[in-house]
Order: C-alpha cells, then sequence, then structure tokens
C-alpha cells in the first residue's frame, strides 16, 4: 500500500529521467549545430532559441538573438497579409508560413533565403523558424529567365519581355505627379531585309539584326528628355524593333526618337568585308496611359508602321486618329459586304441620259448605294473597289444588273407609247474574269423580257484597253448579241486608238473633268454662263474627241453637265447625249416614271 502511494520507485524514476535528458541533449546539439538556420520562437514572437547558423547568417551569436522579435530579424512582417498569417501559426490556428525575403549579410551582400514557420508539436506552444538559402536557385532562375526573355542574336529584350514592361507601365498608378501619365512607342521595321536574308544568307542577317539593335541601343541612351530612363529597345521578331517610353513627354519627344533612329541607320554597315546600305519604317504612337491596353497601342502601332510602308518607306509616321477612322471603317464595309447584299440592303438609283438635240431622255445609268445600318447611305466610291478587292463584286454585279434590266422592262411596259428608254449598268472588269458574264446577261435578258438593244454596259478605260483574252471575246460575243458596249470615264487613261477602233464598243462617255474645264474668260461666268466667252482650247480638245469618235461609228455622252451654257457648247459641237446634274441628279425608279411622262421638259435642255 505504502509503495502504492509513494509512487513509482527511485530506480524507475531515475532511469526515466535518464532517457528523457539524454534524448533533450541530443536534440539540442542536433538543433545547435544544424547547417540550416533555425529558432525556436514563442507564442509571442520572441527568439526562445536560436542555432549558430541564424547566428551566423545574421552576423552575430545565437545567444544574442534570444528574446529579440523573430519577425525583425528577418522581416516578416512587410505587409498585412503575411503578418497576420505569421500570428495565426504562432497560435497553432495556421499550419505553415512560406515567404521569400531578400536579406543583407554581415559582408553587405545579398541572400535570397525561404523562411518557413511551422508550429511546434501538439501541446508545446510557439513555432519553429527555419532559414533556407536559395541564392543559388534565384540566380540559375534568373539566368533562365533572362535566356527565356531575351533575342540571341542582338541579346535585346524579346516580344515577351516587351509586353511584360508595357503592360505594367500601363497598369502602373502614378504616384502624386511623379510620372507624366503618357507612354508612346516606335515600332520599326527594316526595310528590304527579307533581301538580305535570300542574297547573302541569314548569317549575314544576323550580323546586320546585331548591328542595327546596337545603333538603336545608343539613340535610346542618348535619349533626352527620358523621365522614366532610356527607353526599352526590343525585337519584336524578324526585322522588327520597338522603343517604349514610360513616361513620354508628348509626341515631340516621340518624333525625336524615330528621326534620330532613322538617321542613325542611315549610314551603311560594314560586315565582313560588305557595305550593306538600309532605310526603316517607323510607326509612332504617343498617348495617356489611361484607358489604353497592351493590345489596342501595338494594333495603333501596326497602323501607323503600315501607312509608313504605303507611303513609300524610309520614314516614320505619327498615328493618325482620323485616318485610323477610315480604316476602321473601311474594315468594317469590308467584312459586312457580302451578308449585306443577301440582307437586301442596296438599291439602285438612276440618272437620266438625254439626247443633246432633241432634249429628250433616251436613257438611264444605274447606280448602286448602300443603306448601311450604321454608316447610312453611301455612294460606289465607298465600297466598290472593296467588292473588287475580296470578290464581292461578282455577287453585287449580277443583283445589279437583274435589278436594273426588270427595271427598265417595267419602265417599257408601263409607257408602251413613249420610245423605250435603255438602262446602262456598270461592269467591272473581274466580273468578266470570275464569272461568265455572258451567261449571266443572256439569262437576265431571257427572264426579264428586255431587249438586248436596252441594255448598255460600260466598262473603264483602262479596264478595257488594258485587257486581253477573255475580256475582250466576251465583250465581243455581248456586242454581237445586241447589247451597247460603252467606255466609261473616257480621256483620262492611255487610250489607243487604233486599238480602240477594233474594240466592239459603240459609245464614249467623255470624263467629266473635260466637261468641268470648260472655262470662262473674264472672270465669273454669271448665271448659266451668260454674257462670257469660252475658252477656245478647251472646246478644240472636247470637238476633236467628238469628231473622232464619229468617224469610228461610236456615239459621245458627256458627263458632268451642270449648266445651260455647258450644254449648248456640247451641242455644237456635235455631242450626242449629255449627263448631269443640269437635267438631273440619281433619283429612285419612281421619279424616273415621272419624267417619262413629261419628255417635254428636257426639250429647252432645262429640268
Amino acid at each position: 500500500m505504502s509503495g502504492t502511494s509513494e509512487g513509482p520507485t527511485p530506480t524507475a524514476d531515475l532511469d526515466r529521467s535518464a532517457v528523457t535528458d539524454g534524448d533533450h541533449m541530443t536534440y539540442h546539439r542536433v538543433f545547435t549545430t544544424a547547417p540550416l538556420p533555425m529558432a525556436v520562437v514563442t507564442p509571442d514572437g520572441l527568439v526562445r532559441h536560436a542555432n549558430t547558423a541564424l547566428g551566423a547568417l545574421l552576423g552575430t551569436t545565437a545567444e544574442a538573438l534570444a528574446g529579440r522579435p523573430a519577425a525583425d530579424l528577418v522581416d516578416l512582417a512587410p505587409d498585412p497579409r503575411t503578418r497576420h498569417a505569421y500570428r495565426e501559426v504562432l497560435a497553432g490556428r495556421q499550419d505553415r508560413l512560406r515567404c521569400t525575403r531578400r536579406l543583407k549579410q554581415p559582408d553587405g551582400d545579398p541572400v535570397w533565403v525561404r523562411i518557413t514557420v511551422t508550429p511546434l508539436t501538439e501541446g508545446t506552444p510557439g513555432a519553429l523558424l527555419s532559414v533556407a538559402d536559395i541564392s543559388a536557385r534565384r540566380e540559375l532562375q534568373a539566368r533562365l529567365r533572362h535566356l527565356r526573355m531575351h533575342d540571341p542574336v542582338t541579346r535585346l529584350p524579346n516580344r515577351t519581355l516587351f509586353f511584360e514592361r508595357l503592360s505594367a507601365a500601363l497598369e502602373a498608378e502614378p504616384e502624386d505627379g511623379a510620372g507624366t501619365g503618357r507612354i508612346g512607342l516606335c515600332c520599326l521595321d527594316l526595310d528590304g531585309f527579307k533581301a538580305v536574308n535570300d542574297t547573302l544568307g541569314h548569317r549575314v542577317g544576323d550580323r546586320l539584326l546585331e548591328a542595327v539593335a546596337k545603333r538603336l541601343t545608343h539613340v535610346a541612351e542618348e535619349t533626352e528628355g527620358a523621365r522614366a530612363g532610356a527607353p526599352l529597345v526590343a525585337r519584336l521578331g524578324g526585322d522588327e524593333f520597338a522603343l517604349l517610353v514610360e513616361d513620354s513627354t508628348g509626341t515631340e519627344q516621340l518624333s525625336d526618337l524615330a528621326a534620330s533612329a532613322l538617321r542613325a541607320l542611315e549610314e551603311p554597315f560594314d560586315l565582313a568585308g560588305r557595305r550593306l546600305s538600309l532605310t526603316a519604317s517607323i510607326g509612332v504612337v504617343e498617348r495617356h496611359t489611361a484607358g489604353t491596353t497592351a493590345t489596342g497601342l501595338m494594333q495603333a502601332a501596326d497602323t501607323t508602321l503600315y501607312w509608313a510602308k504605303a507611303d513609300g518607306k524610309a520614314r516614320w509616321t505619327l498615328f493618325d486618329p482620323e485616318r485610323n477612322a477610315h480604316r476602321v471603317t473601311r474594315q468594317a464595309l469590308s467584312s459586312t459586304l457580302r451578308p449585306a447584299i443577301e440582307r437586301g440592303e442596296f438599291a439602285l438609283e438612276y440618272q437620266p441620259l438625254v439626247g443633246m438635240e432633241d432634249g429628250r431622255l433616251s436613257g438611264v445609268e444605274a447606280l448602286v448605294r448602300w443603306h448601311h445600318p450604321q454608316f447610312g447611305m453611301l455612294t460606289p466610291n465607298r465600297f466598290i473597289q472593296l467588292a473588287e478587292e475580296d470578290g464581292s463584286i461578282v455577287q453585287l454585279g449580277r443583283w445589279a444588273l437583274v435589278t436594273a434590266c426588270r427595271q427598265a422592262r417595267q419602265w417599257q411596259l408601263a409607257h408602251p407609247d413613249e420610245p423605250p428608254i435603255f438602262v446602262s449598268v456598270n461592269v467591272a472588269v473581274r466580273q468578266v474574269w470570275d464569272s461568265d458574264l455572258v451567261a449571266d446577261v443572256a439569262s437576265t435578258l431571257a427572264d426579264t423580257g428586255l431587249a438586248p438593244h436596252l441594255l448598255q454596259l460600260e466598262l473603264t478605260e483602262s479596264a478595257v484597253m488594258g485587257s486581253g483574252g477573255r475580256p475582250i471575246q466576251a465583250l465581243q460575243a455581248l456586242s454581237d448579241m445586241g447589247v451597247r458596249i460603252a467606255i466609261d470615264d473616257f480621256g483620262t487613261g492611255y487610250s489607243n486608238l487604233a486599238y480602240l477602233s477594233r474594240l466592239p464598243v459603240s459609245v464614249l462617255k467623255l470624263d467629266g473633268s473635260f466637261v468641268r474645264g470648260f472655262q470662262y474668260e473674264g472672270g465669273d461666268p454669271g448665271p448659266a454662263g451668260a454674257g462670257t466667252t469660252a475658252n477656245p482650247a478647251d472646246e478644240v480638245i472636247v470637238e476633236a474627241m467628238i469628231q473622232l469618235a464619229h468617224r469610228l461609228g461610236l456615239t459621245v455622252t458627256a458627263e458632268c453637265v451642270e449648266t445651260s451654257a455647258q450644254a449648248t457648247r456640247l451641242r455644237r459641237i456635235g455631242c450626242d447625249t449629255g449627263q448631269g446634274w443640269l437635267y438631273s441628279r440619281p433619283v429612285p425608279p419612281d421619279r424616273i416614271t415621272e419624267l417619262l411622262g413629261v419628255q417635254s421638259s428636257y426639250a429647252a435642255g432645262r429640268p
């Protein structure tokens, strides 16, 4: 009983105590001599024990660290999130805190460390703090990052690093007026670099790129007024470079930088005994960082670089919002052309063609209009070229042909007592190449019931004169069918008159510049040219063209007739037909229906 009440025997107690003390001494020895810097931290954040490695890392002894705040020793509380996590680990409510810090060693050299804080075993308050030197790993990562972020040929920052810097510059918050809140970019492309690669080989091409990079870097380093340091010079790929100016001061700074870059590249390059000269094209953009995205800035720079190339190369071009708006509109129109035809957004207006002798309406020219839901009513000069480029001119031209022929037939049936008027439809040369125009015309005439001689097809002078083979064969087949062929804008191209005589053409339409060119001597011509004298040179030229056309068996239509005086002079020199605002602007088909009932109104040369 007494033994039981007295507890364990002294021998047993001694043995247990010996084991505990032995383990404790072993653990303490391991902790003290461990190469990994460590410290035991109390729940209130003070160092209870530190090992020799931690003292050496911090330039002191382990004993001197006891009682000091651990967070201050290894910079554990630089931000609220880390401070909170640290306190949670000390209280045992979080399993671990891990973070990376840059500490300064006793000799002044920096060292990167990975700090880990974990709670002690359950029932033991406090935490174990360990510090691992990761400088070698960080150095390796830095070297790998440098290789990944730099171009191996020029050693300049590559596209990835450039966009990283650009995005950071755009996202940076201005600090109390410390920056300008603006950013500038010069996008540079070498003119004719491909020829160097193709003729001299890629080795010479790479050496040339390296030399260009050095000159651009020198230009950047010599730049004055760069508030955020020298511009970043990067190679974006191929022969394209970029100069990024953070906190730019305005377009003048970017313009000067671009001009300096061009001058630097004008000097010939000496490469392995070869003397090479090249030029560059540069697109320049400068704007506020607010509201600007990296994608938007690069798109603007690329567009402006394209303008510099299109304007003749060897130059820099500043971004023009108005020009860009026109480009965007053009792109929007191009992308919606085909769907617009299918949606029925196009319509035809008709401009009268009037006989100069009797003043009667003899025909109309069909002019296509696009009723765009966003841009309103668009005339052909806004979209015909786009339609020719993407091939939708074939679909649009076929629609215009069918619509115009059907309308001409309706007029004929509605006015059986009047001589039928012909309809003139414009045809692009691509319609001849990319479709069977002859078959389309034959089918249309058969479906609408319009007689072939009441259809006139207009092609521009340059299209007819510059064509051969299939286009000429198609025109001949159409002429044999009875369709009239007219050359539009005659006199503005390279008229080969001998060639003209062999073409199946029946009508010449004089370009409006000849009619507008009827100048008057003595100043203002006054109303309808009254009391004025015509310049005889203009009249002689037009009269000679009309006489030549008549000798070839062709009739002549004068475009852009705007005054009675012009009509009188054209009638006097033998012009057959007139077209212009004197008679009527292009009008909807119902207006032509009205005009057919008042033919006599044209007799005096007035609408």
